[in-house]
């Protein structure tokens, strides 16, 4: 399944700068893979040392947060578009 990958700006280094590049895979554990086959290094910015989603980092799928769906086995349906998030934090 082909999918669009919307890219924040802080990993779009890895992708030439570009804001959304195409990944294949029939669940979100597969699209990152196909992600780090066409732009190595990106997948260790999103993972884990245990594979798992980075604890910062949201993903949705469509405008579903992967979070409270599948994790990683989220499908990602042909077209659905898929946006990693950093989480942002601050204070005073």
């Amino acid at each position: 399944m082909s999918v669009n990958v919307r890219i924040p700006t802080i990993l779009r280094t890895y992708t030439g700068g570009r804001a959304e590049v195409p990944a294949e895979g029939a669940t979100l554990a597969e699209v990152i893979g196909s992600l780090e086959e066409n732009h190595p290094g990106i997948a260790a910015r999103v993972l884990d040392d245990q594979g798992r989603l980075r604890r910062f980092v949201n993903v949705y799928v469509n405008d579903d947060d992967v979070r409270f769906e599948q994790g990683l086995e989220t499908a990602t349906p042909e077209g659905a578009g898929v946006s990693i998030i950093p989480a942002v934090a601050g204070g005073c």
